[in-house]
C-alpha cells in the first residue's frame, strides 16, 4: 500500500506586534493556553520521545535545551489558530523542524493514517516531541504506537500511554482508542498475526466505530467541562 507521508509545516509568516498580540491572546484563552502555563503534561515516552499538550513559545525553548529536534503536531496544520501561528514561528526561531500531522482522538483511525504513522516513525529525526491539545488522548495514542512498532514493546505494556495518568478517560469518546487496539489484541489471541495484518485484512474503521459506546457523564466531562478536541 502506498502512504504520503506528512509534509514539513510552512515557513512562518512575519508578524506584526498587533498580529503577535491577537496570536497569543487566542492561544492564552481560546485555546486555554492558561492551563498549559500552569501544567503542560509533559513526559518522557522512550529514550529520545517525549509527549506534551499544545506547546507555547517557552516549552518550545525548553524542548530546545533538550536537545530535541523535531516537533510532531498532531493537531494539524490550522491557520488561523494563535497556538499553531506561535509554534511555527518559534520552530523556525529555535530551529526545530516541524511535522504536522493531523490524527482524530474521537473516532478510529483509518488505514492509510494507521501506516503512515508507522512510516514516519522510522522517518523523522530523533529527539521528538509529539503533542495534541491536552497531551491525554491522540499523544497517548501515538505514543502506544511508537512503543509498540517502533521500539517493539508489549501492546498491552504499551498502551500504559493511555492511562488516567496522562488525563485520558477511556470511558468517554475518547476511549475508542483503548477499544481499537482491544480489538486487535483479542483477533492476535484467537488467531496469531502482525499488527498491520490486521489493519489490512480484518479493520473496519466504521464497525469498530460503531460497536464502541461512550459513558454518557465520561463524555460531558471531556467535550463539555474540560472542552477536549
Amino acid at each position: 500500500m502506498s502512504v504520503d507521508l506528512p509534509t514539513l509545516a510552512p515557513s512562518a509568516p512575519v508578524l506584526t506586534r498587533g498580529q503577535h498580540l491577537r496570536a497569543f491572546l487566542d492561544m492564552w484563552l481560546k485555546d486555554h493556553g492558561f492551563i498549559r502555563d500552569i501544567y503542560c503534561n509533559i513526559h518522557p515516552v522512550a529514550e529520545g520521545v517525549w509527549r506534551s499538550a499544545q506547546p507555547a513559545p517557552h516549552h518550545l525553548r525548553w524542548a530546545k535545551r533538550q536537545g530535541i529536534r523535531t516537533i510532531l503536531n498532531l493537531r494539524g496544520r490550522r491557520d488561523t489558530c494563535g497556538s499553531y501561528i506561535l509554534e511555527r514561528q518559534e520552530c523556525e526561531r529555535q530551529g526545530l523542524i516541524l511535522v504536522d500531522f493531523p490524527i482524530r482522538s474521537r473516532s478510529p483511525l483509518d488505514k492509510d493514517t494507521l501506516r503512515a504513522a508507522g512510516q514516519l516513525f522510522g522517518q523523522i529525526e530523533y529527539p521528538m516531541l509529539m503533542h495534541c491539545k491536552s497531551g491525554a488522548d491522540r499523544a497517548g495514542l501515538m505514543a502506544t504506537l511508537y512503543l509498540f512498532l517502533h521500539e517493539g514493546m508489549p501492546l498491552r505494556q504499551a498502551m500504559g500511554q493511555l492511562s488516567l495518568a496522562y488525563g485520558h478517560l477511556k470511558h468517554a469518546k475518547t476511549g475508542v482508542i483503548d477499544f481499537f487496539f482491544e480489538q486487535y489484541l483479542a483477533a492476535a489471541e484467537a488467531r496469531p498475526m502482525t499488527f498491520y495484518q490486521w489493519v489490512d485484512q480484518i479493520y473496519d474503521r466504521d464497525a469498530l466505530e460503531a460497536q464502541f459506546k461512550e459513558n454518557w457523564l465520561a463524555g460531558i466531562l471531556i467535550n463539555q467541562i474540560l472542552r477536549r478536541e
